[in-house]
């Protein structure tokens, strides 16, 4: 009810804006590196389901929350989405983007600025997970790291797999 409580449980709303994001990418753009991600954004969500359903640990305030239609918190899905998403933007940044000569210092300094956004956001949007009773501490920590875990080596399986298949892909 607080005015923090309600700003929080709009900032836990970012996954789905996240996803709608790259549906119409994808929709406009047809970009395979686009795909690429959010396909790995789905297999993030995969994972989490199936690391769920073998911990089995409840979530703090199960009656607090009767429209939960997950009983499991362990790791939290928002979590591991939110860094997921900002670990593997990260990536993409630093790694994968191409810097121009002649704008070197504002190319690098959007980058800083995104980046540092962008941690800010997966931050912000754990933290509400605890301070909305939906995860603990732990289970919100668990999820970052394995969302991290999982963007690193999609990142890399993008890369090393798929990126130079994408000219065959592209020219179906």
């Amino acid at each position: 009810g607080d005015f923090s409580g309600q700003l929080l449980a709009y900032l836990s709303l970012g996954p789905i804006f996240i996803i709608v994001g790259f549906v119409t990418l994808i929709i406009f753009k047809r970009e395979l590196h686009t795909i690429s991600f959010l396909g790995g954004l789905a297999f993030n969500e995969g994972v989490n389901w199936l690391i769920k359903n073998v911990i089995r640990e409840p979530r703090p305030c199960e009656e607090a929350h009767s429209t939960v239609t997950t009983k499991y918190g362990m790791p939290s899905s928002h979590s591991q989405f939110m860094w997921f998403f900002s670990v593997y933007s990260f990536l993409f940044l630093y790694l994968r983007m191409h810097q121009t000569n002649n704008a070197r210092f504002l190319d690098l300094l959007w980058r800083h600025v995104l980046s540092i956004c962008l941690v800010t956001v997966a931050l912000l949007v754990s933290y509400s997970r605890v301070y909305l009773l939906y995860h603990t501490w732990s289970q919100v920590l668990y999820g970052g790291v394995a969302g991290s875990i999982m963007a690193i080596a999609w990142f890399a399986f993008t890369q090393e797999i798929l990126t130079p298949l994408f000219p065959r892909i592209a020219a179906w």
